[in-house]
């Protein structure tokens, strides 16, 4: 239907490598997600098995079949890999990715404390089997990270490994490259693309707020994250001008 507008902003075809959007899942039973794929799969190019949820979850074998039938990566999210490290059953994790048939694994220290350099260490040994998303920040938000350490954090992980590295926010939107309240470091995220292709980085954004902050930006084929299944279509419409927040971006 798209072709009826004129000065759309171009969307990469799939499977694509910018202007990512990946979909947090957090417990979707099978016939929610058989709705969502039937709707907007072609909008979807990541789903994160929030936390622990696939431990929990009926039917996720299934599941993670049918996002990967529809061209979707799937991967678990990276507060069960820390479960799996801080337990020293690391051995454990790869099995469980195996029994999944996950070709995508995240690497986080969201939770526990780590070494950076462990950190790399785990990036670069999985990065041999998987897929590599690394995500760079705390979840305690008594705690920050200094503009330069995120810069190097990045530049490390990515010569280790990873794919892309995300830019974590919770599903709260509240931490990392976010204030307690929800509102942008606007200061911090420009420093870190002075130094950091934007491509490579995946921006944990649940609120609008955030996500029209990102594409008045950066434009349409900015990488977005952490986003609810409910918001798909309307984060898309957020990218396109097609919402009034971002209606002027294209005229």
């Amino acid at each position: 239907m798209l072709e009826f507008l004129n000065n759309i902003p171009k969307r990469p075809e799939k499977p694509r490598t910018k202007g990512l959007t990946m979909i947090m899942d957090k417990g979707l039973s099978l016939n929610e997600a058989e709705n969502m794929v039937v709707l907007k799969s072609e909008l979807t190019d990541i789903v994160k098995l929030g936390f622990g949820t696939s431990l929990l979850t009926r039917y996720i074998d299934k599941k993670i079949s049918l996002y990967k039938e529809a061209g979707i990566d799937v991967y678990t999210g990276g507060t069960l890999f820390e479960a799996f490290i801080v337990r020293n059953q690391i051995d454990d994790f790869y099995r469980l990715m195996d029994k999944l048939k996950l070709e995508m694994v995240e690497v986080s220290d969201g939770c526990i404390q780590m070494e950076h350099d462990k950190k790399c260490e785990l990036i670069h040994k999985l990065s041999k089997d998987f897929k590599v998303i690394s995500e760079i920040g705390s979840k305690d938000e008594s705690l920050t990270i200094e503009d330069d350490k995120w810069i190097s954090y990045m530049k490390k992980e990515l010569e280790a490994g990873s794919w892309k590295v995300i830019a974590e926010a919770r599903e709260g939107g509240n931490v990392g490259m976010f204030e307690t309240n929800g509102d942008i470091k606007g200061k911090l995220i420009k420093n870190i693309t002075k130094e950091i292709d934007i491509s490579n980085i995946l921006w944990e954004a649940p609120l609008k707020k955030q996500q029209i902050w990102f594409i008045n930006e950066f434009g349409a084929n900015v990488n977005l994250g952490n986003i609810s299944p409910n918001s798909i279509i309307s984060l898309e419409c957020l990218r396109l001008g097609l919402r009034g927040d971002t209606f002027n971006n294209y005229i």
